[in-house]
């Protein structure tokens, strides 16, 4: 992880030396940028591993300059602003931001989705067969699902659910995201549809379905599933 570039997209002073140094001394190398002209340039000339974003830059909207670095490249991208309306981040996740954590921000959480942005942009390999979160085991290549060494019956559709997550723990994913995925885009809409299967889902994995450590909410945007342990 080491000596990986950081683009840091922010107009404010402190929020910028704040991030300098806290990077810094997490072994990366922070490069900055102000606004959205700026980011494109350094995006080109410089080569980040990963950017910070903030939505209000001072020359145009964030989400219309994440909206141009998608149409030319995949850098992780973490959007990190003050604006905290459930609609704004669905459209910044839906634009293709990896993640959004709300100012103000917790530097330890900034950091580890930051990481876990990175990780998922490492060089293909190929797909894992295997995953391990919490006691849930996923073998996807036998369709098999257990728990603390019991199997677990799912549904066609709830294990496509479980699939569309595993595969991208650690990330928040919304709910147009998901219904896209496993129902199509006619079910686009369907955020009650997928709250019901989600319940389903849980009461099948989760230890304990009312407080569940797996499979994550996140009010208005959708779900989060644990970042997986073991291979």
């Amino acid at each position: 992880m080491n000596g990986r570039r950081i683009l840091v997209v922010d107009d404010e002073p402190e929020i910028q030396r704040f991030l300098r140094l806290a990077l810094s001394a997490a072994g990366f190398e922070p490069i900055a940028a102000v606004t959205g002209a700026e980011t494109l340039k350094a995006l080109v000339n410089k080569a980040p591993d990963a950017i910070v974003l903030d939505l209000g830059l001072p020359d145009r909207d964030g989400k219309d300059v994440l909206r141009d670095i998608r149409s030319f490249s995949q850098v992780p991208v973490v959007i990190l602003s003050a604006r905290d309306r459930e609609a704004e981040k669905i459209e910044a996740l839906d634009l293709g931001a990896d993640d959004y954590v709300e100012k103000p921000f917790g530097i330890g959480e900034l950091m580890a989705r930051l990481r876990t942005a990175l990780r998922h942009a490492a060089p293909a390999t190929p797909q894992q067969a295997r995953f391990e979160i919490g006691g849930l085991v996923v073998d996807t290549e036998r369709r098999q699902i257990s728990r603390d060494g019991e199997a677990i019956r799912l549904t066609p559709k709830e294990y496509d659910l479980l699939l569309a997550l595993v595969r991208r723990a650690g990330r928040v994913i919304t709910h147009r995201q998901i219904l896209n995925e496993v129902w199509g885009p006619a079910h686009n809409d369907d955020t009650q549809y997928l709250r019901v299967f989600i319940g389903q889902l849980r009461a099948k994995v989760e230890r304990e379905p009312s407080a569940p450590v797996i499979i994550l909410t996140e009010p208005g945007v959708g779900y989060r599933i644990v970042e997986r342990g073991g291979s």
